[in-house]
């Protein structure tokens, strides 16, 4: 017999069924609460309920567990491609060396985007967010390519999504270029995806550009590690919109704007405005770890503990080697990531914030690679999106195979009753 939940409401007992995932996850199965008992759920922020059945990413916040399709981070970047990645994402496995070198291939022929979409990237000006500018180019993408995606057709969902993982590294980096006020690049097709990435941000006109392995290794895994993250604020805004049935472009748009805020993309920008904050106040670490323990100050010390993760942030401990290596390549100078390494190894050594769990998380270390790298704080944002793209399709592609009814949550009326004018 399975489990079961019973409610008892108004003299009467309305049994529930428990589902369980396969890591041994329970849920209770309130489908048929309104109907039955007229009664509703109140969970702000969704914080307790499940909007879906999903076997893309499995995440254990108490132990620090983050995997993909089943395989673990740690693995991953050790061992696989950005784009081995977001293949394993969108189509479930990893590929062989035929599906790869095929990916490759594709994603290289349409890495090319229409000359007009300049038009709507000058129109901006220069001091426009690069977020607000993505999310346009992308959202613009449709008026491109108007044509409806057959979500039961294998070659037109492949034709979306090769399109969009090709065009969408060209557009970051014109976004990218513009802030800095570059000429724009184009796609190099003879290099790797994350390499092409790097060339197209980096590359000046007037000389040759290499990125260094280290370079190249350190971006291959922070877009590893922003790829998936379950049912994250961004990734539930591109299941909801794409719910109604809009399409791949105009959802992932929908994304990036919700990534766009401090609380969630925004948080390794956040983690370099307080540390430009801390040196102008004559970088004294210490002064600022307690006012981190002062329960009555405001200070909030940022990029350290994480609302999902109660351990360390497995991803961070990934990083945090790829930021030491970064650094030590690049030989950089800079008072404010010698602050950063002030907070982390004082944070690391200290009572309070190891009993409560206070480790540095993913965005303190990606935060001080970006800048090690030259990129400017607000652009940190739009390399999380780049990283998070095959998570979005993944997440959506899910979403419209299963054909899930559109969402819409309820609410608790509170304003006034009926009035009489």
């Amino acid at each position: 017999m399975s489990e079961s939940v019973k409610l008892s409401y108004n003299n009467q007992t309305f049994e529930f069924p428990l589902i369980e995932g396969t890591e041994n996850e329970k849920g209770i199965d309130i489908k048929t609460l309104r109907s039955s008992t007229g009664l509703i759920t109140y969970d702000p922020g969704f914080k307790n309920t499940g909007s879906c059945k999903s076997s893309v990413t499995f995440l254990n916040g108490e132990e620090g567990i983050l995997r993909y399709r089943g395989y673990s981070i740690e693995d991953l970047c050790d061992r696989s491609s950005f784009i081995e990645v977001a293949f394993l994402l969108i189509f479930g496995e990893l590929p062989n060396k035929e599906e790869l070198d095929l990916f490759n291939k594709e994603i290289k022929i349409d890495s090319l985007v229409d000359e007009d979409l300049k038009m709507i990237l000058k129109s901006f000006p220069k001091a426009a967010h690069p977020m607000g500018v993505l999310s346009s180019l992308t959202s613009a993408l449709i008026a491109f390519n108007p044509s409806s995606v057959d979500v039961d057709s294998e070659s037109d969902m492949r034709e979306a999504i090769i399109m969009l993982l090709a065009k969408f590294p060209i557009l970051a980096s014109w976004t990218h270029r513009k802030v800095k006020g570059l000429p724009l690049n184009y796609a190099n097709t003879s290099v790797s995806y994350v390499e092409n990435i790097a060339q197209m941000m980096f590359k000046r006109p007037h000389e040759e550009y290499s990125p260094s392995p280290v370079v190249v290794s350190a971006l291959n895994k922070l877009l590893i590690l922003h790829a998936e993250h379950e049912q994250n604020c961004s990734t539930s805004t591109v299941r909801i919109v794409g719910s109604s049935h809009a399409g791949l472009f105009a959802s992932v748009s929908a994304g990036i704007s919700a990534l766009w805020g401090p609380l969630h993309g925004g948080a390794n920008q956040a983690v370099i405005e307080m540390l430009e904050a801390i040196q102008k106040d004559g970088g004294d670490t210490k002064k600022y770890m307690a006012k981190a323990k002062d329960k009555n100050d405001p200070f909030r010390l940022m990029g350290f503990g994480h609302r999902v993760y109660k351990n360390f942030d497995p991803r961070a401990k990934i990083i945090k080697k790829a930021a030491d290596e970064v650094l030590s390549e690049m030989g950089i100078n800079d008072p404010i990531l010698d602050i950063a390494k002030g907070l982390e190894k004082e944070a690391l050594n200290d009572p309070y914030f190891i009993e409560r769990k206070l480790y540095p998380n993913v965005d303190f270390y990606s935060g001080i690679i970006y800048r090690a790298l030259g990129i400017p704080t607000e652009m940190f944002t739009v390399m999380f999106a780049l990283g998070r793209l095959p998570g979005w399709i993944s997440q959506w592609l899910e979403m419209r195979k299963n054909n899930e009814p559109i969402g819409r949550p309820r609410q608790i009326y509170t304003g006034s009753r009926h009035r009489e004018l």
